[in-house]
């Protein structure tokens, strides 16, 4: 899929396509990043400029753990994993986002009165 196709996150999505990624299994930074490529079809990029801080960011806030390990190539990584608190912010924040979602199809099919 080319570039064009590569879909914009809309702002406050990151931490939860994050939370997402990592409550299917621990994963290294790097690996997240190629997760969340694959679970969208390659539709999302996520940048590694933007990935760091948000991994510190869910860490600092006890939603995510991570502990030093070995990546597939060797080498020493930091593997993160969903915490309880991760599991329950990320089960109200698919609640909330599923809402929008329903609310805004809602909104975009409303049709003109008397079309």
């Amino acid at each position: 899929m080319g570039d064009d196709k590569q879909l914009d996150l809309l702002q406050g999505t990151l931490d939860l396509l994050i939370l997402k990624a990592v409550s299917l299994g621990p994963l290294h930074g790097y690996g997240v990043l190629l997760r969340i490529q694959q679970i969208s079809g390659q539709a999302l990029v996520i940048q590694q400029g933007s990935l760091y801080p948000a991994l510190y960011r869910l860490e600092h806030q006890g939603a995510i753990a991570s502990d030093w390990g070995e990546s597939e190539n060797n080498r020493k990584a930091k593997f993160y994993r969903l915490t309880t608190a991760g599991r329950l912010r990320l089960e109200e924040e698919t609640e909330k986002w599923n809402r929008m979602v329903g609310t805004m199809g809602a909104i975009l099919l409303t049709q003109p009165e008397g079309a």
